[in-house]
């Protein structure tokens, strides 16, 4: 009997087929020889016959050089955490494209010098937030904390409610942070309960800042107290409003949930929060405020290791200044409209004989954002084995589980992606 690794092909002559040629300039050569690798093992084991092996890589071959793939977010939870948070709008997308190469992010082009570094995007900012005598961007909101922290209070104590004293995702504590940057903790009040007399009698000549935390993913109701923030301005010391979510102006669907233009109106001295959650950009922490306190932070030798990227800069001012991003648009979804959709795509697959009904629910904001509020929603029902093989799909989605039925929520599913959708529920129940 012959030996079938006699028939191995050389990986050369493999590597030869234009279609691997091609993908080496698009992939690169270490992801196209560990595919070819793994078909030559194929037609080694006999379970390959050698003139498959170029196939058999290029069928192999990843779609991109990146592992993170696209993913469908039909959980109903807009700003998913454990999904990327918030999606970039097809600006903002743009934009970072047309970044990616050389840019002027810090060149004057018309008189040949170094410029500021993205002086365009806070100018946008400061544009979107009016009653920010400056801005500042670092790359995440926990960023914006410590710089504030190690700017304006490393070594001096920094007064805090001890309601507001929070652990978000992953185990991140804020106490821990702000003793990390320096700061020395002055709680005050209780859990529930906290009084301005709480602040007035901790503030003393070591007191650099009051610092307000919006809870953010989670409420304390009842029995409960807390001074405002214009009785907390009455201080005679800055107030710093971690706003979390990203909210820079009102929004109506969100009554409770904080803003940056409010709350200066209201007196804070900063306002910190991020631009991947309710504002719809991409990951980075946002700090508005007094240009004295702005200045101090941003001439902070650790304001270097916190600074963004060009890419982060040109999503971020595309964001602010183009159209609506995703995030908003899932937000302000009318139900009337996920509704027309679910039954539209309901019909096309019952057609296909696919268990598929229409069901009402509720959203969420996600993110640390309006905890507690449901937004009114529409899914699509299915039975629940289909979770696990939509999730393994192309592309995948990743839909909830309730009551032993699989739940596609459409306002987390933007309408140009319907197509999408459909074909990857079809193709799931072909292994039903």
């Amino acid at each position: 009997m012959t030996d079938p690794r006699r028939a191995t092909p050389r990986v050369d002559a493999v590597l030869a087929d234009p279609r691997l040629v091609g993908a080496v300039e698009r992939l690169g050569p270490a992801l196209v020889r560990a595919a070819v690798a793994r078909a030559l093992d194929e037609v080694r084991s006999g379970r390959l016959p050698a003139e498959a092996a170029a196939d058999a890589a290029v069928a192999v071959l990843p779609a991109s050089a990146s592992t993170l793939r696209r993913v469908l977010n039909a959980t109903g939870v807009i700003v998913h955490t454990n999904l990327g948070r918030s999606a970039l709008s097809p600006a903002a997308i743009a934009a970072v494209s047309a970044a990616a190469g050389y840019t002027d992010v810090e060149f004057d082009l018309a008189a040949g010098v170094r410029a500021r570094r993205g002086a365009e995007v806070l100018g946008a900012l400061r544009a979107a937030v009016p009653g920010a005598e400056a801005v500042h961007v670092v790359n995440n909101n926990a960023a914006a904390l410590a710089l504030t922290v190690f700017a304006l209070a490393a070594g001096r104590e920094v007064v805090v409610s001890r309601g507001e004293l929070i652990e978000i995702g992953d185990g991140f504590r804020i106490p821990e942070l702000l003793t990390a940057a320096g700061a020395v903790l002055r709680e005050v009040g209780t859990t529930n309960r906290t009084r301005l007399a709480d602040y007035t009698a901790a503030i003393g000549p070591q007191t650099a800042l009051v610092l307000r935390l919006h809870p953010s993913n989670y409420r304390v109701t009842g029995f409960t107290a807390a001074p405002t923030l214009a009785e907390l301005v009455s201080l005679d010391v800055p107030v710093v409003y971690d706003i979390g979510s990203g909210l820079l102006a009102p929004e109506p669907l969100l009554p409770d949930e904080p803003d940056a233009a409010s709350a200066l109106a209201d007196g804070a001295a900063l306002v910190t929060a991020s631009a991947d959650k309710l504002l719809g950009g991409p990951q980075a922490g946002l700090v508005f405020g007094r240009a004295d306190l702005v200045t101090r932070m941003a001439r902070h030798p650790l304001a270097r290791a916190l600074r963004v990227d060009k890419l982060t800069l040109a999503a971020l001012e595309a964001t602010v200044r183009g159209p609506l991003p995703p995030t908003t648009a899932a937000l302000r979804a009318p139900v009337t409209a996920l509704r027309e959709r679910a039954r539209r795509l309901a019909a096309a697959l019952t057609d296909g004989g696919v268990d598929a009904e229409v069901v009402d629910t509720g959203s969420t904001v996600g993110g640390g954002g309006a905890p507690g509020v449901v937004l009114p929603s529409v899914a699509l029902s299915l039975p629940t084995a289909y979770a696990a093989l939509l999730r393994q799909g192309d592309p995948p989605v990743v839909g909830r589980v309730s009551a032993g039925r699989c739940l596609l929520d459409l306002r987390t599913v933007a309408p140009q992606e319907d197509e999408d959708l459909l074909g990857a529920v079809r193709s799931a129940a072909k292994q039903t």
